[in-house]
């Protein structure tokens, strides 16, 4: 198959020309216009990677669509796998939460359903797109190591993620950003939400940094890669890196994010955070930390399509100066080199062939077409 009158978006620049792939992978490409007839026209359209997602809670949804609404497993996923599809996600590591009660238990029962519905879709091949999974490891609870320890050794796993959303730190410095958010999630007053904030405490008392160093080292026998969540301080930086962890998401502040990207940590930060303007949490924008140079990673989220388009908003924000191949890179080669997954993430020759085909009409940024090993999945 050749693709021609595209503007390919490479590592390092963009150029306007076509593209040949065989067998699954990219055979090569050009700067020239091929005249064959069964070539297809790309219209002048960008040709980038396929988007690689390292942290997204979509599935979430599909499987409790409503409150006390368990919809069937294998539907939930095949609607998700093909959201991510259609936003130009062609590599996801799904994230699931494990030791996280806050929502009345919710996700704790959705726990292994989830993974094993992950995990048996992607192995017999009902996918769209490749699916890994992300194990959410919510520090302040007792039930966090067993459950990670049922599920460390799956092949499928690519990724252990640290988090405590406890209230006065990290994530919830803010007291009253903390009560805003719950209180609105779970309808508490405010005795129930006074009483919901000293159990979360006494929970991270108790069990998060004994469980954070407990996690690390059974990732470390295992050599599965650590992502920080919420570090605000460079004593959380430095802690993070002390284990060892190789990704930051979602920093809170500047300096954690300078200290985390100056030590090797790629800082990921979320695209709804982009294309929205800010944080929800009221905690640093990611267009600043793109601005200064921190940003490495983007990830959707909560917000699928949010990846793709906060890449556009980045490049044509007057507060940045980010290159358009600059801003792709922070949603394909950067997460895929995170992961050591070497076979994807850019345009080169030897490469699957996962790509998208993007345009813009009218300032907005559509997908015209999405091909997964050269197929057409979209």
């Amino acid at each position: 198959m050749i693709i021609t009158n595209i503007k390919l978006i490479l590592k390092d620049e963009i150029i306007n020309g076509s593209i040949e792939i065989e067998d699954g992978k990219i055979k090569n490409f050009s700067n020239t216009t091929c005249h064959l007839p069964s070539a297809i026209d790309g219209g002048g359209a960008w040709l980038m990677p396929g988007l690689v997602e390292l942290h997204t809670d979509n599935l979430d949804k599909y499987f409790t669509p409503r409150p006390k609404v368990n919809w069937p497993p294998f539907s939930a996923m095949k609607t998700h796998d093909y959201q991510l599809a259609s936003a130009g996600i062609t590599t996801v590591l799904d994230a699931v939460a494990l030791g996280d009660w806050r929502d009345g238990g919710t996700r704790q029962q959705n726990m292994s359903q989830m993974i094993n519905t992950i995990t048996d879709s992607q192995k017999n091949g009902m996918n769209r797109v490749d699916h890994y999974l992300h194990l959410r490891c919510e520090l302040p609870h007792e039930s966090t190591v067993p459950d990670l320890v049922k599920y460390i050794d799956n092949d499928n796993l690519k990724l252990v993620s640290f988090m405590d959303h406890s209230p006065g730190q990290r994530q919830f410095q803010d007291i009253n950003k903390y009560r805003t958010y719950y209180m609105g999630k779970y309808n508490f007053n405010r005795e129930e939400m006074v009483d919901y904030e000293q159990d979360q405490v006494k929970l991270s008392k108790k069990w998060s940094r004994k469980n954070r160093l407990h996690i690390a080292q059974l990732c470390l026998e295992r050599m599965i890669s650590m992502a920080s969540h919420d570090d605000a301080t460079q004593e959380h930086v430095q802690e993070s890196h002390q284990l060892s962890m190789n990704i930051a998401e979602f920093p809170t502040t500047i300096e954690a994010a300078k200290l985390s990207h100056e030590l090797g940590l790629k800082v990921l930060m979320g695209s709804p955070n982009v294309v929205r303007g800010g944080s929800h949490s009221g905690n640093v924008a990611a267009h600043e930390l793109a601005r200064l140079g921190y940003l490495d990673i983007l990830s959707s989220d909560y917000y699928p399509m949010s990846l793709l388009e906060s890449i556009f908003c980045l490049t044509n924000d007057n507060r940045n100066t980010l290159k358009l191949h600059e801003a792709v890179r922070l949603a394909t080669y950067n997460p895929a080199r995170a992961l050591n997954l070497f076979d994807r993430g850019e345009i080169q020759e030897g490469k699957l062939a996962d790509l998208i085909l993007v345009k813009e009409i009218n300032g907005q940024i559509l997908i015209d077409r999405v091909f997964k090993s050269g197929k057409v999945i979209f």
